[in-house]
């Protein structure tokens, strides 16, 4: 019997499910767009990219203290391919999850997860309020400064560049690319016009 390939329709559906938070969806709508992005950029399966990216956190809205665990399970349940399931679970990993990032895909989820927080916090205290143009100079200046975007964890960001052989530098200017292709379903096309 053939494998199972999930679809984008049977991802938003599960997305959409088990988060209500137009942030929790916001971010997954900009991860999967870096995905996409970053995917085609590097001759990878966009479409796969695509759908990791968006139900990469699935879970975190309903069972944080199970992040990656419930998914797994949830994912499980629908009959997804092992190699999504493992994908998903590895960006948690050393934070919910033992499981190591091992093939490009995982070890860029792993690290622009994080990075798409950063980026969107720097868009959202310029005056247009837009990625559609920042540059990755700022976001690399606000990188500088540990109050800002406190949350985000740049150490992550670091190994994930460093285990993906890339300077940070143009990790951001991918993700940046990748979040203003989706700019206006994540809110953050600004007042800025194409």
């Amino acid at each position: 019997m053939a494998e199972h390939v999930p679809s984008r329709e049977e991802a938003l559906e599960l997305l959409h499910k088990y988060n209500q938070t137009d942030n929790l969806r916001k971010h997954a709508y900009a991860v999967e767009g870096v995905m996409r992005y970053i995917a085609r950029k590097t001759g990878e399966d966009e479409e796969m990219w695509g759908i990791i990216g968006l139900i990469h956190d699935l879970d975190y809205e309903q069972f944080p203290q199970e992040h990656c665990t419930k998914t797994r399970q949830i994912l499980e349940e629908n009959d997804w391919p092992g190699e999504y399931i493992r994908a998903v679970v590895s960006h948690g990993w050393g934070i919910c999850s033992d499981v190591e990032p091992k093939t490009r895909l995982e070890m860029t989820l792993y690290t622009i997860d994080e990075l798409t927080g950063l980026v969107a916090a720097s868009a959202l205290v310029r005056p247009g309020k837009s990625v559609l143009d920042l540059t990755a100079k700022s976001v690399k200046k606000k990188w500088k400064s540990p109050a800002f975007a406190a949350g985000v964890d740049r150490s992550i960001i670091t190994r994930g560049a460093e285990m993906l052989g890339m300077d940070v530098s143009e990790l951001i200017q991918d993700t940046i690319m990748g979040m203003r292709e989706v700019a206006e379903e994540i809110g953050l096309k600004g007042d800025l016009q194409e």
